[in-house]
């Protein structure tokens, strides 16, 4: 299940998750966002137990955005031991998000 993380719950999902972390910072007019959800859930489905998706409105979670550098969405973090560790833009098939995820799972 992809979780939704705000101010109120991001340090608990994502910096301190046994797991490593995927982080999409999207927002609700973004078309290519649109297009990348149906493929994070395919995605989160595969790795089930092995990685954690989770879904940061980058417009509504202002403060998470501007620590993080999001200038643009979608964007998306890998996070492993609470530390944003690499980066990736823009919307992806499934063969490029496995590739990307594979190197820290």
């Amino acid at each position: 299940m992809i979780i939704h993380a705000d101010d109120t719950n991001f340090k608990s999902e994502v910096l301190e998750s046994k797991l490593p972390v995927l982080v999409d910072f999207y927002t609700s007019w973004c078309g290519p966002c649109k297009m990348l959800a149906p493929v994070l859930e395919e995605l989160e489905a595969k790795y089930d137990g092995r990685l954690k998706v989770v879904k940061v409105n980058a417009e509504e979670a202002m403060d998470i955005s501007e620590e993080y550098g999001i200038m643009s969405v979608p964007t998306l973090l890998m996070f492993t031991g609470g530390q944003p560790i690499d980066e990736l833009g823009g919307a992806l098939p499934l063969a490029k998000l496995e590739e990307f995820v594979g190197k820290y799972i």
